[in-house]
């Protein structure tokens, strides 16, 4: 009997969760991880580079990690004609996994207390640092070089300072105590500001004018009393407003700081009444019309200077944004508008939207022409300036992994990506974790979803401020081969860039097939075949797979995959078959490496007549690549046998089930196509059959592999109906 055919193309639909997998649409999927549907296909998930990726590989992590170029004060930052310098670093925060670096050489901190040895990847001498002061002693290191401290706190969030030039904003970032600028080559701190939040106390940064309407200042705010700031260029300056001429009461803190209506609006504040810090989680303060610095901007009981006006509702605000002339203000558990009344007197009223759907996260805010959406506590909405409504129906129950512990719905993070007109939500889905461990990926074209495996802290962009080319590059041309055809070296191309937890930030990039090295290896020790890492908090989850690179001492571990083993928070084991000798002395690096696991509908195109299906065969329609290959499964009547399995323990399977991107060599036209149809035979038989497309353990620990891109264009099945359905 011949096989009939159907075709599943173009792909539209993505992640759908609200019905079970058979009856879901054909192009839509039941599971879809590290990877999303763009355009009509499946692609694999975006993947991430460091900074200044023209720069040679040992040291290129350096130049994408939030760092202080010692100098003034306690700090000898320039070590003298022998190579020694002592001093103090900035902050109040000293630990283990901290690090310096002096021209190439790199120190790490892995003991606690004092004088707290540091292993290090050069020559010197002398290298200590005392936990508990901040003290630290190099001798016999580069002459006359500028020392570097790396802090290695979480990001805690990415702004930009926009400048007079068209189109061309610069880049800050803070961590727990510092604020930093890229400069084009490296971070830099940025002032002398100081602040002590958690790693739970995100910032929230606007530009806004000055004392002159040609001034333009930096405001942030990281939600603690008496830390919002402001910078002007120069300097960080405490910024705590006075509300009362009569008894200097001030306004000491703000979750919020928006402009609007050429105001400054502090929104969720905390202030001085009678010598006692009081909240007001439903407060809006304002300033005059113009400079919010002068000494009486915000003062209330002068009228047409600024005042406060309370929403009538007891709920908290959580986040908010301009849309269309119109400031939208999201509550715990309901959406408001703060309208204005073009009344100097009474500015602002409020007005509710919706009753009912708030937002729950104040970063996970994203803007869009026509809305705005955020993530609440019973979905992932959008207002549109006249109504609030989910946007998630296809993925209803999601919304409901994010984990409260650890203060997890501070930790949701949205930004978007225009490039590949995509939204991206990091948060953490397991109780277990501290920080964000999935992105949630949209695509607002088609309204499709998917999920990532990652760790972001915080989202911002970046502009290059002039075109990287081969000849300036340090790297190889096939080291950087895959993104010269991208915008990302381009100059004033607008990137999505990502903060994570020990202070690295990477470019967000879909034509690269792997992740940043964006987690050090603080520490190695081995015995035998298995390696002990320290990694602080490097937020993986059991099974997963990491790349190492850059180790110096044990090079035994560069440039492989290992699956790792979970110790605690800050370590994990790996094991070397081949063995491992040496001592580590510092520089490495680890890349996850994110796993492609994709399950389709549980198909069975005869189910009207009432009959099973057998699927002889599948035809993929793949992009070519060198060296990308993924596994093929196929599980029968809605259960989760693994007919690949049950095939390789009874030795009845057809073949390895591998679906090879790469151009057969049987088939000479196949090597100068841009796309190619390669079979999987199945002979899967049931009442439904449900295909997963994976990379297997094998292929995770294969570097070509796992560096592949995989785009899926289509599938054809090969189908006949069979017996009848019970």
């Amino acid at each position: 009997m011949p096989s009939d055919r159907f075709m599943i193309a173009p792909f539209d639909k993505g992640l759908q969760e609200n019905v079970r997998p058979w009856l879901i649409s054909d192009d839509a999927f039941a599971e879809l991880t590290n990877a999303y549907v763009f355009r009509g296909r499946v692609r694999k998930r975006f993947g991430s580079q460091l900074m200044n990726s023209d720069k040679a590989t040992a040291v290129a992590p350096l130049y994408s990690r939030l760092r202080i170029a010692l100098s003034g004060g306690a700090c000898v930052g320039i070590t003298d004609g022998a190579g020694a310098a002592t001093g103090t670093v900035p902050g109040a925060v000293f630990k283990i996994g901290q690090a310096f670096s002096i021209g190439d050489e790199i120190f790490t901190v892995t003991v606690l207390g004092a004088p707290g040895v540091m292993i290090t990847t050069g020559a010197s001498t002398t290298m200590t640092y005392n936990t508990t002061t901040g003290a630290y002693a190099f001798d016999g290191a580069d002459a006359t070089t500028q020392i570097y401290f790396y802090p290695a706190e979480p990001v805690m969030g990415i702004s930009t300072l926009e400048k007079a030039e068209i189109n061309y904003e610069r880049t800050i970032a803070f961590d727990t105590q510092f604020a930093y600028q890229y400069n084009g080559v490296s971070w830099e701190r940025l002032g002398t500001g100081v602040w002590t939040g958690t790693d739970y106390d995100f910032f929230w940064a606007i530009n806004y004018r000055g004392s002159n309407d040609y001034d333009n200042l930096v405001f942030v705010t990281n939600n603690k009393v008496s830390e919002m700031m402001y910078w002007d260029g120069t300097t960080w300056t405490a910024f705590a407003p006075v509300y009362n001429s009569a008894t200097a009461k001030t306004i000491k803190s703000a979750r919020l700081i928006v402009s609007f209506k050429d105001r400054l609006l502090l929104l969720n504040t905390v202030e001085d009444v009678a010598g006692t810090n009081r909240s007001f989680p439903n407060r809006v303060r304002y300033s005059q019309n113009g400079t919010p610095v002068a000494a009486n901007s915000f003062y209330a009981n002068i009228p047409g200077k600024g005042d406060k006006i309370d929403a009538p509702t007891r709920q908290a605000i959580i986040s908010a944004k301009v849309l269309k002339d119109r400031l939208i203000v999201f509550f715990e558990r309901s959406t408001w508008e703060l309208a204005y009344t073009h009344n100097d007197v009474e500015p602002f009223v409020w007005q509710e939207l919706n009753a009912e759907l708030g937002c729950e996260s104040t970063f996970s805010i994203v803007p869009f022409d026509k809305a705005v959406l955020g993530i609440g506590d019973v979905g992932i909405h959008a207002c549109n300036g006249m109504n609030v409504e989910r946007i998630d129906k296809s993925i209803p129950d999601e919304v409901f992994s994010i984990h409260n512990k650890n203060d997890g719905v501070f930790r949701v993070h949205g930004v978007r990506d225009y490039s590949t007109e995509l939204v991206y939500w990091t948060f953490p889905s397991q109780n277990d974790v501290t920080y964000p461990n999935k992105v949630l990926v949209f695509n607002y074209k088609n309204n499709s979803w998917a999920f990532n495996d990652d760790t972001f802290t915080a989202w911002g962009y970046y502009q290059n401020q002039s075109d990287i080319t081969w000849e300036i590059s340090e790297k190889t041309w096939q080291e950087t081969l895959e993104i010269w055809n991208s915008g990302v070296l381009e100059s004033k191309f607008r990137q999505v860039i990502g903060g994570n937890q020990q202070g690295y930030v990477f470019i967000v990039s879909s034509n690269t097939s792997r992740n940043a090295p964006s987690l050090q290896l603080t520490n190695i020790t081995n015995v035998g075949d298995e390696a002990t890492i320290v990694m602080e908090n490097h937020n993986l989850s059991a099974e997963d797979f990491v790349l190492i690179e850059n180790a110096q001492g044990i090079t035994s571990l560069n440039d492989k995959i290992y699956q790792v083993v979970i110790v605690d928070e800050d370590t994990v084991t790996v094991v070397e078959n081949d063995g491992i000798t040496g001592t580590y002395t510092g520089g490495g690096t680890a890349a996850r490496v994110s796993r492609i696991d994709i399950r389709t509908k549980q198909y069975n195109f005869y189910v009207k007549k009432g009959k099973n299906a057998l699927i002889n065969k599948v035809n993929f329609y793949v992009d070519k690549t060198t060296n990308g290959q993924i596994t093929v499964d196929s599980f029968p009547s809605a259960s989760q046998v693994s007919l690949l399995d049950a095939g390789t323990a009874n030795n009845s399977i057809v073949g390895t089930n591998i679906l090879e991107t790469t151009p057969y060599d049987t088939i000479p036209l196949e090597a100068s196509q841009a796309r190619i149809w390669h079979p999987i035979y199945l002979q899967a038989e049931g009442e439904v059959i449900q295909l997963r497309l994976y990379m297997n353990d094998k292929q995770m620990t294969d570097v070509d592999i796992t560096s592949s891109d995989f785009q899926l264009n289509a599938m054809l099945f090969f189908a006949q109906p069979v017996g009848r359905l019970q």
